[in-house]
């Protein structure tokens, strides 16, 4: 072969190589090119899972889905993914996902367990599983099911956890608190209680102002439908009754208004048929708030006497005893449910009047008086008896109509069975709703047979306390009963207030609250300790008060999964629940609930930031309170009054300045009605004692 043959065969396979170089180098390149976009993916996938927020999270899944060359089945599942996390953020019920939990204790987000993105959706299925579990009464009061629910969330959160450790947010569901997020440092010259009261309604204020700017919708809903966003109120108590916040109040106003002017409550109370726990909700819990921060409208006094007019001329009657009842637990504005299972007067039906109730306790209404004294009488009775097996003393939780027996047509008479969810009526039920009736019957009324019934059941629990059984009692026995009655304590700490009377005294010494040591003994180490807990309880774990939360009648219960048989089996010491009931008994000086006969005697209308407020003394002559501004200059505000007695007062406001006591300001003024107004000015950053006196 010559040297020319060999050179034009080297030439005519160039070519060839070249081509066979191309495609090595194409196939290097596509692989390293698959390679950089699996680990573009995972990275992505990473960050998505390890921030905490959910736009963010939906940001970098949706940078993901803008990537070239993902195969179809990532695509698909992406899609998913992205679509439910929107539904996370935007649905308009919070609780969308609620029926398909309670079927299946899981959500399907039809994304196959081998897809990489299978992981996410461990939080949101914990989440779900998790909130559901707090919502659901058949689920929270029974320790089985509560404890199977609470395996499946932790499995999830735990899941997600180790797949994502940068995550706060499902460590926070296994006990790993986050926050906080603002610190309030103590002040010279500040009491040590004011210190931790401040923090505490401030703190309270942010979760309450989240809910307003971040969740309230156009037509004034949260996001959980009327029946459950219309409880939010009764934790709003400290700085929406305590103080005047125009930014809450305004909120509640337009709640309110927008509920009673929705087509189910064109006449007052609702056309939807539900157990009354559950019906009463939207009027009560519109009408009452609004007749403590607007009273004087008189569209919420028309709307409390309507309630009246319902139960005079619809839902109550005479019994074949001769006594007046509800007739039914299910009931509407134009319909009552009489069939012998719903046929039942219970505990609960005081929220129904509650608003009536709170016009009642303010103006003496002669008409109101008749109708809750007949009514009132039907439960005097009842408790008297000791038919079915009830012990003598005890107030049932519920009354059957038209026999006026005791009980429901269950076959025991603690569980009148008259509700699909029968928890909810079981004895005790809601048995405070009740006493604290019967309490306020006999103040309006002066009659003391209206305090029988809570008489016998205080015998009855001290008997148990001072010789408890050994075995756990039978149900339906007086010692059962005795022991589920733990909150008598709140009915005859007003009737202390009232009367002054010591008859109670043995057994508020065993279940006395902090604010009623500090009153009565002037012990101020308990309210000290429960106003730190409160503090550190709203400190942390700001997310598991507000973009958490799904159900709105459960906005503060976060903390309860803590607790022991919670989530985490044993409890968590650093994780407390907060305590909003404290903060309005200090600021208001009512020593117990808010919601049926509030015995709040001042409100303070100044914004619930930078001040602190503990009311020492209040009667129908008196007041006393401990005040401290934090603000660097005089703070300007008022005060209504709504327990004095008409007649001549002097207010006075004094601070101590190195041991010494001057008086800073006296203000001279006639009380009318039982709503008076007085202004004055705190100095900066100094103790104030404020004093009124009968002249």
């Amino acid at each position: 072969m010559t040297q020319n043959s060999n050179i034009e065969r080297r030439r005519n396979s160039w070519p060839a190589a070249v081509v066979w170089l191309a495609a090595g180098l194409a196939v290097l390149l596509c692989a390293a090119q698959a390679q950089a976009n699996n680990d573009s993916v995972r990275a992505l996938i990473q960050q998505a899972g390890n921030t905490n927020s959910d736009k963010v999270r939906l940001d970098y899944l949706k940078q993901l889905r803008q990537q070239t060359g993902l195969d179809a089945s990532l695509k698909g599942d992406l899609d998913k993914l992205i679509t439910q996390i929107e539904r996370w953020l935007n649905e308009k019920r919070l609780d969308y996902f609620g029926g398909q939990v309670k079927r299946n204790k899981d959500f399907d987000f039809k994304i196959a367990e081998t897809s990489v993105l299978y992981p996410l959706t461990w939080l949101y299925r914990g989440r779900m599983v998790i909130w559901y579990t707090m919502e659901s009464g058949g689920v929270w009061s029974i320790p089985e099911r509560r404890r199977e629910f609470f395996a499946i969330a932790r499995g999830f959160f735990e899941k997600y956890a180790g797949a994502f450790p940068e995550n706060k947010i499902a460590r926070m569901y296994l006990g790993h608190p986050t926050g906080p997020y603002k610190h309030y440092e103590a002040m010279p010259g500040a009491p040590e209680w004011a210190v931790y009261q401040r923090e505490g309604l401030q703190r309270l204020a942010d979760i309450i102002e989240w809910w307003i700017d971040n969740r309230m919708r156009e037509d004034g809903q949260y996001g959980g439908g009327w029946g459950d966003d219309c409880e939010m109120w009764r934790w709003w108590v400290p700085v929406l009754i305590g103080f005047d916040s125009p930014k809450i109040t305004a909120a509640q106003a337009r709640f309110s208004k927008a509920l009673m002017s929705q087509p189910h409550m064109k006449s007052g109370y609702t056309t939807r048929m539900s157990d009354v726990e559950h019906t009463a909700e939207d009027s009560a819990d519109a009408i009452t708030p609004m007749m403590h921060i607007d009273p004087e409208n008189d569209l919420w006094r028309k709307y409390a006497l309507g309630l009246a007019d319902f139960t005079e001329k619809l839902w109550t009657a005479r019994n074949n005893r001769g006594f007046l009842q509800f007739k039914s637990t299910y009931f509407t504005a134009d319909k009552i449910d009489t069939s012998p299972q719903r046929a039942c007067d219970t505990v609960y039906h005081p929220r129904v009047l509650q608003p009536a109730l709170l016009y009642w306790q303010r103006t003496g209404d002669e008409r109101l008086s008749k109708l809750f004294s007949a009514w009132m009488d039907t439960w005097v009775d009842a408790a008297a008896r000791s038919q079915r097996g009830k012990p003598a003393g005890i107030i049932p939780t519920a009354i059957h109509w038209p026999d006026g027996d005791i009980g429901g047509a269950g076959p025991n008479w603690w569980d009148p069975r008259n509700h699909g969810e029968y928890t909810l009526y079981l004895y005790p039920s809601a048995m405070s709703l009740m006493t604290h009736t019967l309490l306020l019957t006999h103040h309006m009324t002066g009659q003391t047979k209206y305090l029988e019934p809570i008489r016998s059941m205080v015998d009855i629990r001290l008997k148990y306390l001072s010789a408890p059984p050994r075995d756990e009692p039978a149900a339906g026995t007086e010692a059962w009963c005795a022991s589920r009655l733990g909150g008598l304590a709140g009915v005859i700490t007003k009737y202390r207030f009232l009367t002054g009377k010591t008859e109670f005294d043995e057994l508020l010494a065993r279940e006395m609250s902090p604010y009623m040591r500090f009153r009565l003994h002037g012990d101020p180490g308990p309210l000290l300790s429960a106003l730190r807990e409160n503090a550190e309880a709203l400190r942390i774990n700001f997310e598991g008060y507000t973009s958490e939360v799904r159900y709105t009648d459960r906005v503060l219960r976060f903390p309860s999964l803590f607790a022991s048989g919670g989530i985490l089996g044993e409890p968590a010491a650093a994780i407390d629940r907060p305590n909003p009931s404290l903060l309005y008994s200090m600021v208001t000086g009512d020593p117990g609930d808010a919601l049926y006969f509030p015995l709040n005697a001042v409100r303070w209308l100044t914004p619930p930031r930078d001040i602190a407020a503990l009311v020492t003394e209040s009667s129908q002559s008196r007041f006393g309170a401990e005040l401290f501004s934090f603000g660097e200059r005089a703070r300007s505000m008022s005060a209504e009054f709504y327990m004095l007695d008409p007649g001549k007062y002097k207010l006075t406001i004094t601070t101590a300045n190195g041991g010494e006591a001057g008086p800073v300001e006296t203000n001279q003024f006639t009380v009318e009605s039982r709503r008076t107004r007085i202004s004055f000015t705190l100095p900066p950053r100094k103790l104030c004692g404020l004093k009124v006196r009968r002249q």
